[in-house]
């Protein structure tokens, strides 16, 4: 099957498309897209927590734990996933069936062809560096106490935090910070629709945006993992926050308040106590390597 390019040259489907394609065909548009995109983000939120909750149950990556003396239940964990499966059916899913006749009414491409992954990446970077700014200016003011007693408490109810914690909170919040994810998204299309207008494959596509809520639900388990390991994208990235950063944030219940960079907390200092916590381990680490403990 073929399907034409907006330069006018003959695009070869691939496998992928033309599954998109028979998923759409004659079916309602509204209901295959928020079915589509709400199973997705039950399947990857779920599915990127098993491999850190059978670490849970090996002895060997007990070395690899960032809080290694406090452990979370059996109870922790249904508690917490009953309370994440409540606000995914009740709160996200509606907003998730409400994506698609809002980027309908924005023009967003829906059909195939997908764009080539050149394109994809910078899009999804720029989604990134968007999201993180929002989300540590946003993160930071509910902190402010009124804010935190009403509404950000309930996140940090799980001081050593575990993979599916990453969605544990009051309704308020997932809408507010979500703003992060979905917003980015919406304003690079608007502006590329209203200034840029530098093609079709540069436009926000529907494909484009379920991979970047992938990617952000891979972030968002991966920070709240619990977990160091020494392939953990940090290690390659180093202003990357991962789990090390942000554990930190849920043990002390200050500071590190950007999502998926360090450079908003280590230009603003809000970064400073978890250095401080980070050198005094390493030294302890040393003295106690040096001693043969």
């Amino acid at each position: 099957m073929n399907s034409t390019l907006a330069a006018g040259q003959p695009h070869q489907m691939t496998w992928l498309e033309n599954q998109w394609e028979e998923l759409y065909k004659d079916r309602n548009p509204l209901l295959v897209t928020g079915i589509l995109a709400f199973t997705m983000h039950e399947l990857v939120y779920f599915g990127r927590f098993v491999p850190f909750l059978l670490c849970d149950f090996i002895p060997y990556f007990k070395k690899y734990k960032i809080q290694p003396n406090k452990v979370n239940t059996s109870a922790d964990y249904w508690n917490c996933t009953k309370q994440v499966l409540y606000q995914h059916f009740l709160y996200e899913g509606p907003l998730i069936f409400l994506f698609h006749p809002m980027a309908n009414y924005l023009g967003m491409n829906i059909s195939t062809p997908f764009p080539e992954w050149r394109y994809i990446w910078p899009q999804i970077c720029v989604f990134f560096v968007f999201e993180d700014t929002y989300h540590y200016w946003v993160h930071r003011l509910m902190h402010w106490p009124p804010l935190y007693k009403r509404i950000h408490k309930v996140h940090h109810e799980y001081a050593a935090p575990f993979g599916i914690a990453a969605e544990y909170a009051h309704p308020l919040e997932t809408s507010i910070l979500g703003f992060g994810t979905i917003g980015g998204p919406l304003v690079y299309h608007v502006f590329e629709k209203m200034y840029f207008k530098a093609g079709r494959n540069w436009e926000l596509h529907l494909f484009t945006m379920l991979f970047w809520i992938m990617c952000r639900l891979f972030q968002a388990i991966d920070c709240h993992a619990g977990y160091d390991f020494p392939w953990s994208l940090r290690h390659f990235i180093p202003f990357w926050a991962g789990a090390d950063h942000h554990d930190y944030h849920h043990m002390a219940f200050v500071d590190n308040f950007a999502s998926s960079f360090r450079w908003w907390d280590y230009m603003l200092g809000t970064d400073k106590r978890y250095r401080a916590y980070r050198a005094r381990q390493a030294e302890e680490k040393r003295l106690q390597k040096k001693k043969g403990l």
